[in-house]
């Protein structure tokens, strides 16, 4: 009964930890794929 709020604080850090990895993640396959991406719009307007 005692650990009941260290554990919903666990569960709220393991969240907050959880959304940092995803956003990691996210930000280096942009990295990674943006000028790939870019070049792919910049061929579609240049053939419009």
């Amino acid at each position: 009964m005692l650990y009941h709020p260290r554990e919903k604080g666990q569960g709220l850090v393991e969240y907050a930890l959880i959304l940092v990895l995803v956003s990691v993640v996210v930000i280096i396959i942009l990295a990674l794929l943006g000028p790939t991406i870019g070049n792919i719009f910049s061929n579609i307007i240049r053939q419009i």
